[in-house]
């Protein structure tokens, strides 16, 4: 056996072995499995808590499955130890969408199978630009300080949507804005409020001393604490049964996502410019993963990394799968770099980190318990902001025709309360900066064609919804 898994994965061409490798994946899962917590929370419900349409089991059974095939096929065909899962960032942005879709002047009748549409046809296009190699000239059409500004932007949306869920903010509805103040439940001491602070501040403070730390699985072991705390406390129910009952078990689906999109819908020109931002979001951080993890394993060779094609393939791959399985785009972690920095060297890393998934649907339980309390998990959504945030430093600031955009979208997501919105701001205003700046030429003809696209965006679909 040792022979047939050396021959395969090449262990010890890469100087390595399989007790190290399956360690590596062991890491990798610890630092990302927070996904399987967060996801079903993310997408089954919008940004004003109402449901999207996406059952909570159905999106848990989907990222489980859809990051297990992914991160498998990344091990046994690109034979590199990078994991994938429903992206951060993208899964905002698709209720973000489906918050769009959901006007009834679009007419839409189940937005987020629309959005399932809309993810599954942006995936199609990635595999088609990984075949023709044209991926290269996409990348080089979009400023660095925008692809930067754009994690951002979606990292200080997150943390922000992170605080309304520990209760410490909350909407201002006096105003009848999305603005908000300071809980003022939690100001007068009220039972339900503090507690929910408190079950957040638990999670928080044990996630950020771990990863100050550089603990492998800190957000995982912060969001156990905070559910730890939420059961003392009484904001989580046990349900009938006993302890093993609360922890094992198989999703329970209420309806199925399952090759549920609406593809048709989804080439409407209502579509278009959320297929070509969820294709360049995909991109930006397959390509921007794929370098990173890779060269601190070695595996660059100069400025190329062999096999490449392949990691785009995978990823690409993995996004259509997880459109048919019913949960937002699949992309490459670069949590992957915790699993090479153990000594992950290899593609029996993803391999471990694959079975891994399949293995935590067996406490299915356990995840709707914790990911159903939004206390439980904002400790989470806060440290990822922070994470992303870490993108500012990537922004050329003295280059005002390069940052003022990018800051258009910084500040425009959360202040727009629409990832899409904030996006489009940013987009448009680029090519309109560096045209008036006297530097059009540094713009290439797509960039310029994309502003045109979200020109239309506001006019023909936001203008339709404000009216």
């Amino acid at each position: 056996m040792k022979q047939f898994i050396d021959k395969i994965f090449r262990i010890s061409e890469n100087h390595t072995t399989i007790r190290t490798e399956i360690l590596a994946g062991i890491t990798t899962f610890l630092t990302m499995a927070y996904i399987i917590f967060v996801q079903p929370a993310v997408l089954s419900t919008d940004f004003a808590g109402r449901p999207t349409g996406l059952d909570y089991g159905a999106v848990l059974l989907a990222t489980c499955v859809s990051s297990a095939l992914a991160t498998i096929f990344m091990g046994l065909y690109a034979r590199y130890p990078i994991a994938l899962a429903p992206g951060m960032g993208e899964n905002f942005f698709f209720v973000s969408v489906i918050m769009t879709l959901s006007s009834p002047a679009l007419g839409f009748v189940a937005p987020w199978r629309v959005a399932l549409g809309i993810v599954f046809i942006s995936g199609i296009i990635f595999l088609i630009l990984s075949v023709l190699k044209i991926r290269q000239w996409i990348i080089e059409s979009i400023s660095s300080s925008l692809r930067n500004g754009i994690a951002v932007g979606i990292g200080l949306f997150i943390a922000y949507l992170g605080l309304q869920n520990s209760g410490l903010l909350v909407k201002n509805e006096l105003a009848g804005t999305n603005w908000v103040i300071l809980n003022p439940e939690l100001l007068k001491g009220k039972t339900i409020a503090v507690y929910d602070f408190i079950t957040f501040l638990s999670g928080l403070l044990v996630a950020c001393a771990l990863q100050v730390r550089r603990v492998r699985g800190a957000l995982l072991i912060g969001i156990l604490t905070s559910t730890v705390t939420a059961l003392l406390l009484g904001r989580v129910q046990l349900q009938p049964g006993g302890i093993i009952t609360n922890l094992v078990g198989l999703p329970h689906i209420a309806e199925s996502s399952a090759f549920r999109m609406d593809i048709i819908s989804a080439l409407t020109p209502v579509a278009i410019p959320f297929i070509i931002i969820f294709l360049f979001m995909d991109l930006f951080d397959t390509v921007g993963t794929m370098i990173g993890v890779c060269e601190q394993a070695g595996f660059m060779e100069g400025d190329k990394l062999p096999r490449a094609e392949r990691v785009l393939l995978v990823d690409a791959a993995g996004t259509v799968a997880g459109a048919c399985l019913g949960t937002s785009t699949v992309t490459s972690y670069i949590e992957s770099a915790a699993g090479v920095s153990a000594g992950g060297r290899t593609g029996l890393t993803s391999v471990i980190v694959g079975i891994l998934f399949l293995l935590a649907l067996l406490f299915s339980p356990l995840i709707s318990l914790v990911g159903k309390q939004p206390a439980v998990t904002a400790c989470a959504l806060v440290i990822v902001g922070v994470m992303m945030l870490t993108n500012a430093r990537k922004i050329q600031w003295d280059d005002y025709s390069e940052a003022i955009p990018a800051f258009f979208i910084i500040l425009g997501i959360p202040l727009t309360y629409s990832i899409s919105d904030g996006l489009a701001l940013g987009f448009i205003s680029y090519p309109l900066v560096k045209f008036l700046g006297g530097k059009g030429r540094d713009v290439s003809a797509f960039v310029y064609l994309l502003g045109v696209i979200l020109v239309f965006y506001f006019v023909f679909v936001r203008a339709r919804i404000y009216l």
